[in-house]
Protein backbone atom coordinates (compact mmCIF):
# COMPACT_ATOMS: atom_id res chain seq x y z
CA UNK A 1 0.00 0.00 0.00
CA UNK A 2 1.25 2.88 -1.18
CA UNK A 3 2.13 5.80 1.77
CA UNK A 4 0.21 8.36 -0.78
CA UNK A 5 -2.83 6.98 0.05
CA UNK A 6 -5.22 8.35 2.94
CA UNK A 7 -8.91 8.65 3.43
CA UNK A 8 -9.41 12.48 2.50
CA UNK A 9 -13.07 13.91 2.17
CA UNK A 10 -11.70 17.65 1.93
CA UNK A 11 -14.92 18.62 -0.45
CA UNK A 12 -17.92 19.13 0.99
CA UNK A 13 -18.15 21.76 3.50
CA UNK A 14 -20.81 21.80 5.18
CA UNK A 15 -21.89 24.91 5.11
CA UNK A 16 -25.45 26.32 4.07
CA UNK A 17 -26.45 24.07 6.57
CA UNK A 18 -26.09 21.17 3.85
CA UNK A 19 -23.31 18.26 4.20
CA UNK A 20 -22.12 20.29 1.14
CA UNK A 21 -18.49 10.28 -10.69
CA UNK A 22 -17.81 6.99 -13.94
CA UNK A 23 -15.08 5.48 -15.21
CA UNK A 24 -15.78 3.14 -17.83
CA UNK A 25 -13.56 1.53 -20.32
CA UNK A 26 -11.44 -1.61 -20.72
CA UNK A 27 -7.96 -3.02 -18.78
CA UNK A 28 -5.73 -0.35 -20.05
CA UNK A 29 -7.59 3.15 -18.72
CA UNK A 30 -10.64 3.77 -16.68
CA UNK A 31 -12.66 6.48 -19.34
CA UNK A 32 -15.27 8.68 -19.00
CA UNK A 33 -18.46 6.24 -19.93
CA UNK A 34 -21.50 8.41 -20.49
CA UNK A 35 -21.51 12.28 -20.72
CA UNK A 36 -18.87 14.65 -22.63
CA UNK A 37 -15.36 13.57 -22.91
CA UNK A 38 -12.86 15.67 -20.87
CA UNK A 39 -10.17 16.45 -23.21
CA UNK A 40 -7.31 17.37 -20.26
CA UNK A 41 -5.40 21.09 -20.55
CA UNK A 42 -7.42 23.34 -23.20
CA UNK A 43 -6.14 26.32 -25.08
CA UNK A 44 -4.44 28.80 -22.64
CA UNK A 45 -6.91 32.11 -22.01
CA UNK A 46 -7.91 35.25 -20.19
CA UNK A 47 -10.92 32.76 -18.43
CA UNK A 48 -8.86 28.91 -18.29
CA UNK A 49 -6.17 28.23 -15.32
CA UNK A 50 -4.64 25.10 -15.54
CA UNK A 51 -4.90 22.85 -12.83
CA UNK A 52 -2.83 19.72 -12.12
CA UNK A 53 -3.89 16.52 -9.71
CA UNK A 54 -0.11 16.26 -8.75
CA UNK A 55 1.92 15.73 -4.94
CA UNK A 56 0.75 19.31 -3.77
CA UNK A 57 2.82 20.79 -1.28
CA UNK A 58 6.28 19.66 0.27
CA UNK A 59 5.76 16.70 2.70
CA UNK A 60 1.87 16.10 1.56
CA UNK A 61 2.11 13.51 -0.65
CA UNK A 62 -1.64 13.70 -1.79
CA UNK A 63 -3.56 11.70 -4.47
CA UNK A 64 -6.17 12.26 -6.22
CA UNK A 65 -6.16 16.32 -4.93
CA UNK A 66 -6.69 18.93 -7.84
CA UNK A 67 -4.37 21.77 -7.75
CA UNK A 68 -3.84 25.59 -9.06
CA UNK A 69 -2.57 29.04 -8.42
CA UNK A 70 -3.92 32.02 -7.64
CA UNK A 71 -2.87 35.82 -6.83
CA UNK A 72 -4.06 37.78 -3.76
CA UNK A 73 -3.25 41.27 -3.25
CA UNK A 74 -4.17 43.99 -0.22
CA UNK A 75 -7.04 45.72 -1.40
CA UNK A 76 -6.58 48.58 -3.70
CA UNK A 77 -3.05 47.75 -3.44
CA UNK A 78 -0.19 46.46 -6.20
CA UNK A 79 1.11 44.55 -2.99
CA UNK A 80 0.25 41.02 -3.67
CA UNK A 81 1.17 37.38 -3.94
CA UNK A 82 0.92 34.31 -5.87
CA UNK A 83 0.20 31.36 -3.87
CA UNK A 84 -0.21 27.61 -5.42
CA UNK A 85 -1.09 24.48 -4.47
CA UNK A 86 -4.36 25.91 -3.89
CA UNK A 87 -7.35 22.84 -3.61
CA UNK A 88 -9.82 22.93 -6.57
CA UNK A 89 -13.24 21.97 -4.62
CA UNK A 90 -16.53 21.83 -6.02
CA UNK A 91 -18.18 20.56 -3.09
CA UNK A 92 -17.24 23.87 -0.67
CA UNK A 93 -17.68 27.88 -1.34
CA UNK A 94 -15.00 30.51 -0.88
CA UNK A 95 -11.10 30.85 -1.14
CA UNK A 96 -9.31 29.64 1.98
CA UNK A 97 -5.73 30.44 2.60
CA UNK A 98 -3.82 28.76 5.09
CA UNK A 99 -2.39 31.29 6.73
CA UNK A 100 1.00 29.78 7.13
CA UNK A 101 1.83 30.26 3.02
CA UNK A 102 0.82 33.89 3.29
CA UNK A 103 3.23 36.39 3.19
CA UNK A 104 1.14 39.29 3.07
CA UNK A 105 -0.59 41.14 6.28
CA UNK A 106 -4.41 40.97 5.83
CA UNK A 107 -6.30 43.58 8.70
CA UNK A 108 -9.31 41.21 10.14
CA UNK A 109 -13.25 42.21 8.67
CA UNK A 110 -15.05 43.26 11.50
CA UNK A 111 -18.02 41.19 12.82
CA UNK A 112 -21.36 42.80 13.01
CA UNK A 113 -21.37 41.98 16.96
CA UNK A 114 -17.93 43.83 17.25
CA UNK A 115 -14.65 42.23 17.08
CA UNK A 116 -12.86 40.04 14.38
CA UNK A 117 -15.18 38.12 12.23
CA UNK A 118 -14.10 34.88 12.29
CA UNK A 119 -15.28 31.53 10.63
CA UNK A 120 -15.26 28.03 11.68
CA UNK A 121 -15.53 25.37 8.57
CA UNK A 122 -16.48 22.08 9.09
CA UNK A 123 -15.38 19.72 6.43
CA UNK A 124 -16.27 15.40 6.15
CA UNK A 125 -12.77 15.21 7.74
CA UNK A 126 -11.67 18.36 10.03
CA UNK A 127 -12.52 21.63 10.96
CA UNK A 128 -10.69 24.67 9.99
CA UNK A 129 -10.72 27.80 12.27
CA UNK A 130 -9.55 31.33 11.25
CA UNK A 131 -10.37 35.12 10.29
CA UNK A 132 -12.11 36.63 7.15
CA UNK A 133 -10.20 39.32 5.61
CA UNK A 134 -11.15 40.90 2.19
CA UNK A 135 -8.17 40.29 -0.80
CA UNK A 136 -8.30 41.75 -4.01
CA UNK A 137 -8.19 38.43 -6.18
CA UNK A 138 -6.81 37.53 -9.91
CA UNK A 139 -7.24 34.09 -11.43
CA UNK A 140 -5.79 33.45 -15.05
CA UNK A 141 -7.09 36.80 -16.24
CA UNK A 142 -10.38 36.73 -14.25
CA UNK A 143 -10.28 39.39 -11.44
CA UNK A 144 -12.10 40.36 -8.36
CA UNK A 145 -12.03 43.33 -5.70
CA UNK A 146 -12.26 43.11 -1.83
CA UNK A 147 -13.58 39.36 -1.84
CA UNK A 148 -13.68 38.25 1.59
CA UNK A 149 -11.33 34.84 1.90
CA UNK A 150 -10.54 32.89 5.74
CA UNK A 151 -6.86 32.39 6.69
CA UNK A 152 -7.23 29.56 8.49
CA UNK A 153 -4.82 29.05 11.42
CA UNK A 154 -4.15 32.94 11.56
CA UNK A 155 -2.24 33.14 14.85
CA UNK A 156 -3.84 36.46 16.08
CA UNK A 157 -7.01 33.36 17.00
CA UNK A 158 -5.10 30.76 18.00
CA UNK A 159 -7.32 28.54 19.98
CA UNK A 160 -11.03 27.22 18.23
CA UNK A 161 -14.03 27.77 20.58
CA UNK A 162 -15.43 23.97 21.94
CA UNK A 163 -18.36 24.70 19.82
CA UNK A 164 -16.35 24.85 16.60
CA UNK A 165 -13.89 21.51 17.31
CA UNK A 166 -16.64 19.41 19.05
CA UNK A 167 -18.31 16.83 17.04
CA UNK A 168 -15.55 17.54 14.21
CA UNK A 169 -12.81 14.57 13.06
CA UNK A 170 -9.42 17.24 13.72
CA UNK A 171 -8.01 20.39 13.55
CA UNK A 172 -6.62 21.64 9.95
CA UNK A 173 -5.10 24.20 10.37
CA UNK A 174 -1.68 23.53 8.80
CA UNK A 175 -0.68 23.36 5.15
CA UNK A 176 0.21 19.76 6.18
CA UNK A 177 -2.79 18.46 8.15
CA UNK A 178 -4.69 20.99 5.19
CA UNK A 179 -2.98 18.92 2.23
CA UNK A 180 -3.31 22.55 0.34
CA UNK A 181 -1.81 25.74 0.67
CA UNK A 182 -5.75 26.95 0.53
CA UNK A 183 -9.02 25.89 -0.95
CA UNK A 184 -10.71 27.61 -3.69
CA UNK A 185 -14.11 26.54 -3.62
CA UNK A 186 -16.21 27.03 -6.59
CA UNK A 187 -19.73 25.05 -5.89
CA UNK A 188 -23.00 25.94 -7.35
CA UNK A 189 -23.69 28.40 -4.24
CA UNK A 190 -22.80 31.94 -4.20
CA UNK A 191 -21.89 32.27 -0.68
CA UNK A 192 -20.72 29.38 2.37
CA UNK A 193 -23.65 30.01 4.65
CA UNK A 194 -26.34 32.70 2.71
CA UNK A 195 -29.63 33.40 4.25
CA UNK A 196 -28.89 30.91 7.36
CA UNK A 197 -26.20 32.88 8.80
CA UNK A 198 -27.97 36.26 8.35
CA UNK A 199 -30.77 35.50 10.17
CA UNK A 200 -30.30 33.18 12.44
CA UNK A 201 -26.72 31.45 14.37
CA UNK A 202 -27.41 28.30 13.44
CA UNK A 203 -25.64 24.86 15.12
CA UNK A 204 -22.95 24.25 14.77
CA UNK A 205 -22.08 27.18 15.05
CA UNK A 206 -20.34 29.36 11.55
CA UNK A 207 -19.56 32.79 12.18
CA UNK A 208 -18.21 34.31 15.52
CA UNK A 209 -17.26 37.85 16.74
CA UNK A 210 -14.38 37.76 18.88
CA UNK A 211 -13.14 40.92 20.78
CA UNK A 212 -10.18 38.94 21.87
CA UNK A 213 -8.02 36.09 20.73
CA UNK A 214 -9.92 33.78 22.41
CA UNK A 215 -13.07 35.46 23.75
CA UNK A 216 -15.46 34.58 21.04
CA UNK A 217 -19.37 34.34 20.06
CA UNK A 218 -21.65 33.35 17.39
CA UNK A 219 -22.63 35.93 15.00
CA UNK A 220 -25.49 37.34 12.62
CA UNK A 221 -23.18 38.04 9.27
CA UNK A 222 -24.66 39.56 6.55
CA UNK A 223 -24.38 37.54 3.12
CA UNK A 224 -21.76 40.35 1.30
CA UNK A 225 -19.91 39.53 4.20
CA UNK A 226 -19.55 35.92 4.01
CA UNK A 227 -16.94 33.63 2.78
CA UNK A 228 -18.19 34.06 -1.33
CA UNK A 229 -17.65 31.85 -4.12
CA UNK A 230 -14.91 34.13 -5.83
CA UNK A 231 -16.65 33.04 -9.02
CA UNK A 232 -19.70 35.15 -8.56
CA UNK A 233 -17.40 38.28 -7.86
CA UNK A 234 -16.21 38.42 -11.79
CA UNK A 235 -16.92 40.94 -14.03
CA UNK A 236 -17.40 38.04 -16.22
CA UNK A 237 -17.50 34.74 -16.89
CA UNK A 238 -18.98 34.41 -13.46
CA UNK A 239 -22.32 32.28 -13.89
CA UNK A 240 -19.83 29.01 -12.98
CA UNK A 241 -17.27 26.39 -13.85
CA UNK A 242 -16.26 23.52 -16.16
CA UNK A 243 -13.57 21.25 -15.27
CA UNK A 244 -11.63 19.17 -18.12
CA UNK A 245 -9.39 16.35 -17.30
CA UNK A 246 -7.77 13.56 -19.56
CA UNK A 247 -8.33 9.76 -19.45
CA UNK A 248 -5.89 8.23 -16.40
CA UNK A 249 -4.66 4.38 -16.82
CA UNK A 250 -5.59 2.02 -14.20
CA UNK A 251 -2.40 2.15 -13.03
CA UNK A 252 -2.39 5.51 -12.08
CA UNK A 253 -0.39 8.53 -13.26
CA UNK A 254 1.72 10.97 -12.17
CA UNK A 255 0.80 14.95 -12.25
CA UNK A 256 -2.17 14.94 -14.51
CA UNK A 257 -2.82 18.27 -15.75
CA UNK A 258 -6.33 19.82 -16.85
CA UNK A 259 -7.84 22.52 -17.04
CA UNK A 260 -10.56 25.09 -15.23
CA UNK A 261 -12.51 27.13 -17.44
CA UNK A 262 -14.53 30.03 -15.81
CA UNK A 263 -17.87 30.95 -17.21
CA UNK A 264 -20.71 28.61 -19.38
CA UNK A 265 -21.82 29.99 -22.66
CA UNK A 266 -20.09 32.92 -22.20
CA UNK A 267 -17.34 32.48 -24.71
CA UNK A 268 -16.30 30.34 -27.33
CA UNK A 269 -14.52 27.88 -24.85
CA UNK A 270 -17.30 27.61 -22.32
CA UNK A 271 -20.19 26.57 -24.68
CA UNK A 272 -22.96 24.26 -23.02
CA UNK A 273 -23.69 20.97 -25.14
CA UNK A 274 -25.39 17.78 -25.26
CA UNK A 275 -24.13 17.40 -21.41
CA UNK A 276 -26.09 15.36 -18.84
CA UNK A 277 -27.60 18.06 -16.52
CA UNK A 278 -28.31 16.95 -12.78
CA UNK A 279 -30.27 19.24 -10.68
CA UNK A 280 -28.92 20.32 -7.27
CA UNK A 281 -30.89 20.58 -4.27
CA UNK A 282 -31.31 23.52 -2.30
CA UNK A 283 -29.21 21.99 0.86
CA UNK A 284 -26.51 20.56 -2.16
CA UNK A 285 -27.14 17.41 -3.20
CA UNK A 286 -27.46 15.11 -5.77
CA UNK A 287 -29.57 12.14 -5.72
CA UNK A 288 -27.58 8.44 -7.00
CA UNK A 289 -29.38 5.69 -6.89
CA UNK A 290 -26.98 2.38 -6.32
CA UNK A 291 -27.39 -1.15 -5.51
CA UNK A 292 -31.46 -0.33 -5.60
CA UNK A 293 -30.82 2.12 -3.09
CA UNK A 294 -31.90 6.39 -3.35
CA UNK A 295 -29.01 7.76 -2.09
CA UNK A 296 -30.37 11.61 -2.15
CA UNK A 297 -28.32 13.40 0.15
CA UNK A 298 -24.96 12.40 -2.44
CA UNK A 299 -22.60 15.26 -4.30
CA UNK A 300 -20.08 15.60 -6.89
CA UNK A 301 -17.26 16.70 -5.27
CA UNK A 302 -13.60 17.44 -6.62
CA UNK A 303 -12.71 17.77 -3.45
CA UNK A 304 -13.04 14.32 -2.72
CA UNK A 305 -10.07 12.08 -3.69
CA UNK A 306 -12.13 8.81 -3.89
CA UNK A 307 -15.45 7.26 -5.01
CA UNK A 308 -16.75 6.76 -1.50
CA UNK A 309 -20.04 4.82 -1.36
CA UNK A 310 -20.94 1.59 1.13
CA UNK A 311 -21.24 -2.01 -0.71
CA UNK A 312 -20.80 -5.04 1.65
CA UNK A 313 -19.73 -7.10 -1.40
CA UNK A 314 -16.39 -5.30 -1.71
CA UNK A 315 -13.40 -6.72 -0.29
CA UNK A 316 -12.07 -3.76 2.27
CA UNK A 317 -8.64 -3.07 2.39
CA UNK A 318 -6.40 -4.27 5.55
CA UNK A 319 -5.34 -1.78 8.47
CA UNK A 320 -1.55 -0.81 7.38
CA UNK A 321 1.31 -2.94 8.36
CA UNK A 322 2.99 -2.27 12.19
CA UNK A 323 4.01 1.00 13.33
CA UNK A 324 1.69 2.81 10.54
CA UNK A 325 0.15 5.25 11.71
CA UNK A 326 -2.33 5.07 8.67
CA UNK A 327 -5.51 2.61 8.32
CA UNK A 328 -6.50 1.74 4.99
CA UNK A 329 -9.09 -0.18 5.65
CA UNK A 330 -11.61 2.14 4.65
CA UNK A 331 -10.55 1.95 1.03
CA UNK A 332 -11.84 -1.11 -1.08
CA UNK A 333 -9.24 -3.72 -1.93
CA UNK A 334 -11.06 -5.91 -4.90
CA UNK A 335 -8.91 -8.48 -6.02
CA UNK A 336 -9.49 -7.84 -9.72
CA UNK A 337 -10.62 -4.07 -10.82
CA UNK A 338 -14.24 -4.39 -10.26
CA UNK A 339 -16.77 -2.19 -12.63
CA UNK A 340 -20.00 -0.96 -11.31
CA UNK A 341 -23.17 0.89 -12.40
CA UNK A 342 -24.44 4.04 -10.53
CA UNK A 343 -27.51 6.12 -11.68
CA UNK A 344 -27.98 9.95 -11.06
CA UNK A 345 -31.74 11.47 -10.83
CA UNK A 346 -32.81 14.14 -13.38
CA UNK A 347 -35.25 16.67 -13.02
CA UNK A 348 -37.43 14.73 -15.25
CA UNK A 349 -38.11 11.65 -13.56
CA UNK A 350 -35.84 9.55 -15.32
CA UNK A 351 -32.31 8.67 -14.87
CA UNK A 352 -28.09 8.91 -16.41
CA UNK A 353 -26.41 6.28 -15.12
CA UNK A 354 -22.59 6.56 -14.82
CA UNK A 355 -19.83 3.47 -14.83
CA UNK A 356 -17.26 3.32 -12.69
CA UNK A 357 -14.38 1.05 -11.94
CA UNK A 358 -12.85 -0.05 -8.48
CA UNK A 359 -9.18 -1.07 -8.12
CA UNK A 360 -7.10 -1.98 -5.09
CA UNK A 361 -4.93 0.66 -4.29
CA UNK A 362 -2.26 -1.57 -2.17
CA UNK A 363 0.24 -2.02 -4.88
CA UNK A 364 0.62 1.65 -6.14
CA UNK A 365 3.39 3.00 -6.88
CA UNK A 366 4.84 5.83 -4.50
CA UNK A 367 4.96 8.53 -7.37
CA UNK A 368 1.29 7.72 -8.21
CA UNK A 369 -0.94 11.24 -8.12
CA UNK A 370 -3.86 10.37 -10.13
CA UNK A 371 -5.87 6.80 -9.41
CA UNK A 372 -8.84 6.82 -10.86
CA UNK A 373 -9.85 3.42 -9.13
CA UNK A 374 -9.74 4.80 -5.37
CA UNK A 375 -12.82 4.10 -3.50
CA UNK A 376 -13.98 3.53 -0.45
CA UNK A 377 -16.50 3.70 2.18
CA UNK A 378 -18.94 6.73 3.31
CA UNK A 379 -18.37 8.03 6.79
CA UNK A 380 -20.74 9.25 8.52
CA UNK A 381 -21.11 12.44 7.64
CA UNK A 382 -21.68 15.63 9.66
CA UNK A 383 -25.21 17.24 7.81
CA UNK A 384 -26.71 14.10 6.66
CA UNK A 385 -30.93 13.98 7.99
CA UNK A 386 -30.82 10.63 9.06
CA UNK A 387 -28.93 8.19 11.09
CA UNK A 388 -29.13 6.06 7.93
CA UNK A 389 -26.39 6.49 5.61
CA UNK A 390 -27.73 8.52 2.10
CA UNK A 391 -25.35 9.64 0.22
CA UNK A 392 -22.64 8.43 -2.50
CA UNK A 393 -19.79 10.73 -2.54
CA UNK A 394 -18.42 10.80 -6.16
CA UNK A 395 -15.03 12.71 -5.94
CA UNK A 396 -12.10 13.36 -8.46
CA UNK A 397 -12.24 9.91 -9.72
CA UNK A 398 -15.33 10.64 -11.76
CA UNK A 399 -13.91 13.90 -13.11
CA UNK A 400 -11.51 12.33 -15.38
CA UNK A 401 -12.18 12.04 -19.01
CA UNK A 402 -14.83 14.40 -18.71
CA UNK A 403 -15.62 17.73 -18.85
CA UNK A 404 -17.90 18.93 -15.55
CA UNK A 405 -19.89 22.00 -15.72
CA UNK A 406 -20.64 23.83 -12.07
CA UNK A 407 -23.39 26.48 -13.04
CA UNK A 408 -24.24 28.66 -10.07
CA UNK A 409 -27.72 29.12 -8.38
CA UNK A 410 -29.81 31.45 -9.92
CA UNK A 411 -27.57 32.36 -13.06
CA UNK A 412 -28.44 31.41 -16.84
CA UNK A 413 -27.35 29.45 -18.98
CA UNK A 414 -28.21 27.75 -22.15
CA UNK A 415 -29.32 24.42 -20.58
CA UNK A 416 -31.18 25.90 -17.96
CA UNK A 417 -30.58 27.87 -14.30
CA UNK A 418 -28.14 27.13 -11.66
CA UNK A 419 -28.03 25.41 -9.85
CA UNK A 420 -27.00 21.98 -11.62
CA UNK A 421 -24.13 19.75 -12.29
CA UNK A 422 -23.68 19.02 -15.72
CA UNK A 423 -20.94 16.15 -17.76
Amino acid sequence: MSSLVAPALRGCAFLLCLAVVSCGGGSDSLSGGSGSSGTGPVTPSSNVVSVTAGAGPTGVNAINTLYTTVTVCVPNTQTCQTIDNIQVDTGSYGLRLLSQAVTLTLPVATAASGGGLVECTEFVDGYSWGPVALVDLQISGETASSVPVQLIGDTRYPTAPSDCSTGAPQAENTVLSFGANGILGIGPFAQDCGVYCAADIPEPIQYYGCTTSIECQGTLVPVTAQVQNPVTMFTTDNNGTIITLPSVASAGATNVAGSLIFGIDTQSNNASGSETVVPVSEQGFVTTVFNGQTLDESFIDSGSNATFFNDSSLTQCPTSGSGSTTAISDFYCPSSATTLTAAFELSNGSTASATFVVVSPENVSDTVTAFPGLAGTVPALPGATTTTNTSFDWGLPFFFDRRVINAIEGTATSAGTGPYIAF
